[in-house]
């Protein structure tokens, strides 16, 4: 590579994404205090450019612009360049999404956004050609165009910058609790619930599962609520919807048959050519809502997911000490899913005589089912071809995993996608809490173990000695003050912790970290709160969220977490702060379901009640794991050796000689204690047709 004569900065980060960029000849900055200041003494507009590691059109634009002598000597001339990874830095892309979002109508990355040099955005884009193409200008053409208006319409600039950071900060405005709220009076209601349910079934696709048009994303949250609706209501066509979504994820190419794990969404309806990176969020949630469908059906199919995609993160995205990596690229030897992606005679070759059935059921064909290759996915359940090949559906199963075993094998050879290696607290986390769904469900042991070795981790590598959380970790550095949805995540998963393994610490810690948020996170007038922490100080607007998107809204775990809290820890004022400000988004929730998907499973708890579950007595520890192999999905739990008064739900609560006993309380009544795991489902199927 041709050596460039400039101070790329980039050299000296963490990020996978940044460091990508390191000997671009574009003189990249960092954002940091060195970059706007440059930008003041020059008076030039700042260039911020964010993606990340994983994203195919980020690395296409890189190659077309970015690696570019010429372009990049414009950008180095006219602006103050400055690469953002948005997974490091989800305040600052936050902000300035919002902004091209105003402007353009749409968002995406690569974001590319122009501001003056005190950071107020005034122009800005996605992709940008080299070439004028798909109805937009160049890159190029775009520098000069953005350089003659600075120079030339400076006040024009000032004013849009100005309406734009006064526009984010009036759409920032929300959450101020009403006087009187008579709509909110209603809400947590039963009625309600359908109607949610009713509006995803709406924008259902009933034939291949999912919602609304391609591309299409897993929506995991909209399905756990049609799972749940369906626990708690028994309507049927919930549970279908819920179930076809997953049937058809786990039988499409955004499915790695070999290796387990999905990709991040699909870009037809039929799930079967996937966008091919993968997601560190995207497989935790997905595990979540498959271990949930395991404990609703008890099919295997749902287990079998649940254990390989857990298999995929272990293999594949795990620190050697506990924590896990980010993501995989989409990409590797510069084309997209070229790891994921095989031909019929490379099938051939590596399976002989077997080859015929495995094409006939993966749909591999010589043509391609994708871009004259093949995405293995399976349009017809493998049962279809039994008759066809004269083979029993055991024999056939046996057959096909060892075809994946060895196509497996034969993969492996190949030249893998990057692995965006940074640890982020916020995804493990949420990885967490997915690893004790799973390990509640199946009862397996050894994964409750890795949850707990994963939290080890980042309670010793993202937690300052002062008790500081930080954001991401990298090669023993940690950085950046955790963000809300960090540390709601966090919350979350030390409760489920608690759930699953009854040990206070874990408990005391959820406690500790709500606190905490509550400290560092407050808006002074509002119920919500803030994205960014009060100690970052790099940022012009301090946002609020609360759309449940990719990952949960930090807002809806929050409520979620005081609820469940304030039950553990008899705490009123929680509560009532957690139903207030799910009140304050009733019509948002009711109408559009699918944008608060977290939100929506919260009002469910509170709708039907917690069932506050105390297990008391010498066996506490079995009864805990039998009790949690059952599908409660609004349950708070306590076990305990003998009573106590620390806890309410423990208070009170006595054990008889050589036997452990479980209440069950709901709405502040206990009924009469029962002795084994049978007579409380009896007492909680009761209480659900009620």
């Amino acid at each position: 590579m041709q050596s460039y004569k400039f101070n790329n900065r980039l050299l000296n980060e963490t990020s996978p994404y940044l460091l990508q960029h390191a000997h671009n000849p574009v003189d990249w900055y960092p954002w940091g205090p060195e970059a706007l200041q440059k930008a003041q003494d020059e008076d030039k507009p700042i260039l911020v450019s964010i993606g990340y590691s994983a994203c195919h059109w980020c690395h296409v634009m890189e190659r077309e612009s970015f690696e570019d002598e010429a372009t990049a000597a414009i950008m180095n001339r006219f602006f103050v360049n400055v690469k953002i990874d948005r997974e490091e830095r989800p305040d600052l892309d936050h902000i300035y999404m919002d902004a091209v979002q105003a402007m353009t109508g749409s968002g995406g990355w690569p974001l590319n956004v122009f501001l003056t040099p005190d950071a107020k955005p005034f122009y800005g884009g996605t992709y940008f050609p080299p070439v004028r193409a798909y109805n937009r200008m160049s890159w190029k053409e775009t520098l000069e165009s953005i350089h003659e208006a600075y120079h030339t319409r400076r006040d024009d600039i000032e004013a849009q910058a100005d309406n734009l950071v006064n526009h984010i900060e009036t759409a920032n405005a929300f959450g101020i609790p009403l006087p009187t709220d008579k709509k909110g009076e209603t809400f947590f209601d039963k009625a309600n619930l359908q109607t949610m349910a009713d509006n995803l079934l709406a924008a259902a696709d009933s034939k291949w599962g999912g919602f609304g048009r391609p591309p299409k994303f897993p929506q995991t949250f909209s399905i756990q609520f049609l799972l749940r609706h369906y626990h708690f209501s028994g309507h049927r066509e919930s549970l279908q919807q819920a179930l076809l979504s997953l049937d058809k994820m786990m039988h499409g190419g955004i499915y790695d048959h070999l290796g387990g794990g999905f990709s991040r969404y699909s870009t037809d309806e039929k799930w079967l050519a996937p966008h091919f990176e993968k997601m560190l969020y995207d497989n935790a949630l997905l595990l979540n809502v498959f271990a949930e469908a395991y404990l609703i059906t008890g099919e295997q199919k749902y287990r079998s997911v649940v254990e390989e995609t857990l298999g995929f993160m272990e293999r594949e995205l795990r620190h050697p000490d506990g924590g896990f990596f980010s993501a995989l690229d989409a990409d590797s030897e510069g084309v997209e899913g070229q790891y994921y992606t095989w031909s019929k005679a490379e099938i051939e070759k590596a399976l002989g005589d077997d080859a015929e059935l495995f094409c006939a059921v993966y749909n591999v064909s010589e043509r391609g089912n994708w871009e004259h290759t093949n995405i293995l996915w399976l349009p017809s359940v493998v049962e279809d071809f039994t008759v066809k090949f004269d083979l029993k559906t055991e024999i056939l199963s046996q057959k096909l995993a060892g075809c994946r075993a060895l196509l497996l094998n034969e993969r492996a050879r190949r030249i893998r996608p990057q692995l965006d290696d940074k640890i982020l607290l916020g995804w493990n986390a949420l990885t967490i809490t997915a690893i004790c769904k799973a390990a509640a469900a199946t009862g397996n042991k050894e994964w409750l173990n890795m949850a707990e070795k994963s939290m080890d981790f980042i309670e010793e590598k993202l937690c300052t000695p002062e008790g500081a959380w930080l954001h991401t970790w990298k090669n023993g550095e940690a950085k950046y003050y955790a963000f809300l949805d960090d540390l709601a995540a966090l919350v979350q998963a030390y409760l489920h912790l608690f759930v699953l393994t009854g040990r206070e610490q874990f408990l005391k810690s959820a406690r500790t970290l709500a606190t905490m948020v509550i400290e560092d996170f407050s808006d002074e007038v509002s119920l919500f709160f803030q994205f960014t922490s009060r100690h970052q100080d790099d940022v012009i607007v301090r946002k609020k969220e609360v759309y449940d998107g990719a990952i949960p809204s930090g807002n809806a775990l929050m409520a979620e977490n005081f609820f469940h809290l304030s039950v553990y820890y008899d705490l009123p004022e929680w509560q009532e702060r957690a139903l207030s400000m799910a009140r304050s988004l009733a019509s948002a929730i009711i109408r559009y379901p699918s944008s608060f998907g977290v939100w929506a499973m919260f009002v469910q708890s509170a709708a039907q009640g917690l069932n506050e579950i105390a297990i008391v007595g010498e066996g506490a520890d079995d009864i805990l794991a039998a009790v949690n192999r059952l599908y409660i999905p609004n349950k708070v739990v306590m076990s305990a050796s003998k009573a106590s008064d620390a806890y309410s739900l423990l208070r009170g609560k006595l054990a008889r000689k050589d036997q452990t006993l479980i209440y069950l309380c709901r709405n502040f009544a206990c009924k009469q204690p029962v002795s084994d795991v049978e007579s409380l489902l009896f007492l909680l199927n009761r209480e659900n047709v009620q």
